[in-house]
């Protein structure tokens, strides 16, 4: 017994594999706006700057950490996928710039600052705060 005709099979498969999640390709990821760490210690909001995204200090809990608000902490970010972005990190409890990198995840954003080509990172988290 045949309950669908050839054609009608087609589209059925079709209709779910459209459905079917990654079926289209992930949806690419936005970073520009407010992001809030994780840890309620600061927010930053990251913007266009030239051709590439950069992150400045906006909200500082502490007002007496070596950060301040107003210091840029992500620049140069340019995209590498859709959802991630290379650049440069400064971290201010020591002053130093690392090579960066950002990955958004819906409303989750993963930064990490690394040293010697990626062996060594130190990741923040953050949450959309808008």
């Amino acid at each position: 017994m045949r309950v669908f005709g050839r054609g009608a099979l087609l589209g059925l498969v079709l209709a779910l594999a459209a459905l079917a999640p990654g079926a289209a390709g992930a949806a690419t990821q936005e970073a520009e706006g407010l992001w809030m760490r994780e840890d309620g210690a600061s927010k930053i909001q990251l913007a266009p700057c030239g051709g590439a995204l950069c992150g400045v200090i906006v909200w500082l809990r502490n007002p007496n950490s070596k950060a301040h608000v107003g210091q840029k902490v992500f620049f140069d970010m340019t995209r590498a996928d859709q959802n991630s972005w290379t650049g440069q990190a400064f971290n201010p409890d020591d002053g130093k710039t690392y090579s960066g990198k950002m990955v958004v995840s819906g409303k989750k954003l993963r930064t990490s600052g690394c040293v010697f080509g990626g062996l060594i990172c130190k990741t923040m988290y953050w949450v959309r705060a808008n």
